[in-house]
């Protein structure tokens, strides 16, 4: 892939930027990204639109020369719900709805080729050096005695990674994480991902999130020292690890 001259950066991370090219979004990665990884996010996301989820159809993987692996998608032309938000505080509430509808009704779709939740989570947590044998044996027990499930669950669900369209319509993009499991857990990381930057947030859309999917609070909580120690596997440069290790934590939530 040659990236045209003409090309907006819309994020940069720092082992990736996502470009807006026109007509098409193209994510790029360094050089330490794996091929197999950008392959894995391009598949998943084909299998989550053939699913009937709103989502940008993928279109190719290709290498960029001197660069990485890129994934190029269409475009759906919008905002993302995150900008909505910022942009108007005083209907946070309302986007909220709209967005934790969205997820419930990604959590009522199966698709069975997907990568299992519950052996990725195994497999993070077996490889986290940084916290003990102990901490790791306990966080396996409570992974193997929660309720198994096939759901569809995005992985990395929050506003940044929802576009409302012109239209209106809502659609989900960033599926690198997608696995088949439990609904509770997927809501369990959006928890953790608006606990990093706003708890009472992070507490309205539990609320929320757990009326409408009529799960139990506890369920999802049970879930947080789990998803926590997954997300600490993975080293993100934007979370931080102090946060992350305050969660892992063995005993029971009750609140």
């Amino acid at each position: 892939m040659i990236l045209p001259e003409s090309k907006t950066v819309l994020v940069e991370h720092s082992n990736k930027k996502v470009y807006d090219l026109g007509d098409k979004i193209a994510k790029v990665f360094n050089t330490n990204k794996p091929a197999s990884d950008v392959f894995n996010e391009a598949l998943n996301l084909a299998r989550i639109s053939e699913s009937g989820i709103r989502t940008p159809k993928p279109l190719e993987v290709s290498e960029v020369e001197g660069t990485g692996w890129a994934l190029l998608t269409e475009k759906v032309p919008g905002v993302t719900l995150a900008d909505k938000m910022a942009a108007e505080p005083s209907k946070f509430y309302e986007y909220l709805e709209q967005f934790v509808d969205l997820q419930v009704e990604i959590h009522g779709n199966r698709s069975p080729l997907l990568n299992r939740q519950r052996d990725k989570y195994a497999r993070m947590i077996n490889g986290l050096s940084h916290i003990n044998a102990t901490t790791r044996y306990n966080l396996m027990e409570r992974l193997d005695g929660m309720k198994k499930e096939f759901q569809i669950c995005h992985g990395d669900f929050n506003p940044s990674n929802v576009i409302v369209a012109e239209d209106g319509q809502l659609y989900v993009c960033d599926w690198a994480h997608a696995t088949q499991g439990s609904p509770a857990a997927d809501a369990a990381m959006t928890y953790l991902l608006f606990a990093l930057t706003d708890k009472q947030q992070a507490d309205a859309y539990l609320e929320l999130y757990c009326d409408r999917a009529d799960v139990p609070m506890q369920v999802v909580r049970q879930w947080m020292s789990i998803v926590a120690a997954a997300e600490l596997s993975r080293k993100r440069t934007d979370v931080n690890d102090e946060f992350l290790m305050s969660w892992i934590d063995v005993v029971d939530y009750q609140g």
